[in-house]
């Protein structure tokens, strides 16, 4: 557990700023350029989680691991769960689908150690939580069937975005062709009622909103087969997201641009087949690409894991103390829509 605790430290020393300029290293922080830094021995591995998730287990009541289905490599795929109250309402987070997307899983293992303190413990007797994270663990330890030889990150492990069978699992969410997005959907999303859902994802380097780099973009489902009054849920989900975020000097959170309506995304799937009020999240950086203009230098790891945690606590706030019904929605009106800095 030796990286992993060094991840939850770097977390621990970076959240506040800690004298650092934060608006440089959250949106602002450097891209890899041959010079920076792209080391994935800090990140924790699939062992590492997994240990970590048995040791949370042990030491909070409140908390129940259940293996939900097994990888293309035969990992297992686990389930947090924080079930309190059948009548209260249920938030479900998703982490790596994409492999490389590593960031907001060392996000989540911060959260999830927190609900077993009394930082947010009292969350619990108001919201049901549900966390999956590492979905792609195969991808994410670079055990896959295909090569990886052209990414650029150093360390222990490659970190890719496809599972090993090369297919992309946030494209699977109608074909359900993959055991990865079979387990999430017949051990989670049609296993209990989930009333909302936040897709945590990273994306490339160089989006802009307001002459500004972003930190991150979020997108409520376009697919037309949704509810609207799943897609207003939705909105207000992504209202409190901006505002949490952006109150902090180091957050700029955009409006997503690439969305697309398919129901084969999950943000857009889930909403569609479970009328779940669902959320993408995409953090700026990935934590290894083949392509260079993806790749974003650890610097800023600190303030994007701290985004990430931002986000879980304040949507599973919102939703336990019920603000989450009167979340303004009109702020998706003025949210500037991110795009490429040329």
């Amino acid at each position: 557990m030796k990286k992993a605790a060094s991840a939850v430290a770097l977390l621990g020393s970076l959240a506040l700023g800690a004298g650092l300029s934060a608006p440089a290293l959250a949106g602002e922080g450097p891209n890899y350029g041959g010079n920076e830094t792209v080391n994935t021995s800090i990140l924790a591995t699939y062992d590492e989680l997994v240990t970590f998730l048995k040791d949370q287990d042990a030491r909070q009541d409140a908390m129940t691991l259940e293996v939900i289905g097994q990888t293309v490599k035969g990992r297992d795929i686990h389930l947090v769960k924080y079930l309190t109250d059948p009548d209260n309402p249920t938030v479900l987070y998703v982490t790596q689908q994409h492999g490389n997307e590593q960031l907001t899983t060392e996000a989540t293992m911060e959260f999830i150690r927190s609900l077993g303190t009394g930082k947010n413990a009292g969350l619990l007797e108001d919201v049901n939580i549900l966390i999956v994270p590492m979905l792609n663990a195969d991808g994410a330890m670079g055990d896959v069937n295909f090569s990886l030889e052209d990414y650029l990150a150093a360390g222990d492990r490659h970190l890719t975005r496809y599972n090993a069978n090369e297919i992309d699992l946030n494209r699977d969410h109608v074909a359900q062709s993959q055991p990865e997005t079979q387990a999430l959907h017949s051990g989670v999303l049609a296993a209990y009622d989930i009333d909302y859902a936040v897709d945590l994802h990273h994306q490339g380097t160089d989006r802009e909103a307001d002459g500004r780099l972003v930190s991150g973009a979020i997108l409520y489902p376009t697919s037309p087969t949704v509810d609207p009054a799943v897609v207003e849920g939705s909105k207000r989900l992504g209202a409190v997201v901006h505002d949490a975020v952006n109150s902090y000097g180091w957050g700029h959170v955009a409006q997503y641009d690439v969305g697309g309506s398919a129901d084969t995304i999950a943000r857009n799937g889930l909403a569609s087949q479970y009328d779940i009020a669902t959320l993408l999240f995409e953090m700026r950086g990935m934590s290894d690409h083949e392509d260079p203009s993806r790749v974003l230098g650890q610097k800023s790891n600190g303030y994007l894991i701290r985004q990430t945690v931002v986000t879980l606590e304040a949507t599973a706030r919102a939703i336990a103390d019920g603000s989450i019904e009167t979340a303004d929605i009109s702020v998706w009106d003025t949210m500037p829509v991110q795009q490429s800095r040329d």
